[in-house]
């Protein structure tokens, strides 16, 4: 059975004013993708614990109890072990991603040893703040610089309304450390595959960014 390491936020707040934390479509819809594929997932944040779910994103949403169950107790990055154990990394968005993810030094390991031992590196909307600032193992450079890949737009961050509370522009962030950021219509479903690495624009992309691991995972047994 091929296995998945989650990683999620456990970031609950933009300011003092505003909760945040996972988009929840990003997580729900990729782990019954998943699940259905008879692929096992561990998943695993920052803290450890209870993870902190946007509460725009839970609006009219009921999760399914594997889901509810996944997010009521995740491992802490150091439990979740190292990237031997798994088959492919995921890591959805949500605002949260923004600051506790892009600053994990942990998180940072594991992307590089993925990426060295040729493993799926896959990620969501705001989830590609998780690679600002890694480095790759085995050379000196940005572990983003010279592959294609897609995230969160700076256009679609400007309709939020959140711009000012963010640490940077995502898309910004990742062109200026080397990558390729190939962008859609704001709100349209957009993946892009760089050889092991998948990501998905959007919330709205999630069930794609999902499908195309299960592909890989499916094209590697």
């Amino acid at each position: 059975m091929a296995r998945i390491l989650f990683v999620v936020t456990s970031h609950s707040q933009v300011d003092a004013q505003r909760s945040t934390g996972l988009w929840l479509e990003e997580f729900a819809i990729p782990f019954e993708a998943f699940r259905a594929a008879g692929i096992e997932s561990v998943t695993a944040s920052p803290k450890g614990g209870a993870i902190p779910v946007d509460p725009a994103s839970a609006h009219g949403t009921r999760p399914s109890e594997a889901v509810s169950a996944a997010l009521s107790q995740s491992r802490s990055l150091q439990e979740a072990g190292n990237a031997l154990e798994y088959d492919a990394i995921f890591i959805p968005g949500g605002h949260g991603a923004m600051f506790d993810l892009a600053g994990s030094l942990p998180l940072k390991t594991l992307l590089s040893e993925f990426d060295v031992q040729g493993k799926i590196v896959a990620s969501v909307c705001h989830g590609p703040a998780a690679f600002v600032d890694a480095i790759r193992a085995e050379e000196p450079r940005t572990l983003v610089a010279g592959r294609t890949l897609t995230c969160f737009t700076d256009e679609e961050e400007r309709s939020t309304g959140l711009v000012a509370a963010m640490p940077y522009l995502l898309a910004t962030k990742l062109r200026e450390q080397g990558a390729t950021v190939v962008e859609r219509a704001p709100w349209a479903e957009h993946v892009e595959i760089d050889g092991t690495w998948i990501t998905g624009q959007n919330p709205q992309s999630s069930g794609a960014a999902a499908r195309a691991v299960v592909e890989a995972l499916g094209a590697r047994a």
